[in-house]
């Protein structure tokens, strides 16, 4: 992704080798920018930022218990607990989901 390119030119982690194209460091997953002289121009792109969520829809739940499990029990497991609606689990994964 483009914004995952966006680093200041200080923060940028070289991840070619002298002389590397754009094409060459474009096809190992790297970002290429020559704008700014004496920099790494082949560099590593940000990590994506990634976060945790109990899914709104009860209908995706996944699985993450057993009947009549307990809400602590379920958190203890790093798992999501919503005692509603019936017939869907109550102790369930969490998403992963990109910032």
């Amino acid at each position: 992704a483009k914004c995952q390119c966006k680093l200041l030119p200080r923060e940028r982690t070289n991840c070619g080798y002298p002389g590397i194209s754009a094409a060459e460091c474009k096809k190992i997953g790297c970002c290429f920018n020559a704008s700014t002289p004496s920099v790494p121009w082949c560099y590593k792109p940000k990590q994506k930022k990634v976060k945790k969520v109990c899914p709104n829809d009860p209908y995706v739940r996944i699985n993450c218990g057993y009947p009549g499990i307990q809400a602590r029990e379920c958190t203890r497991r790093g798992c999501c607990f919503r005692a509603h609606p019936a017939g869907v689990p109550w102790c369930f994964y969490h998403r992963v989901t990109e910032e």
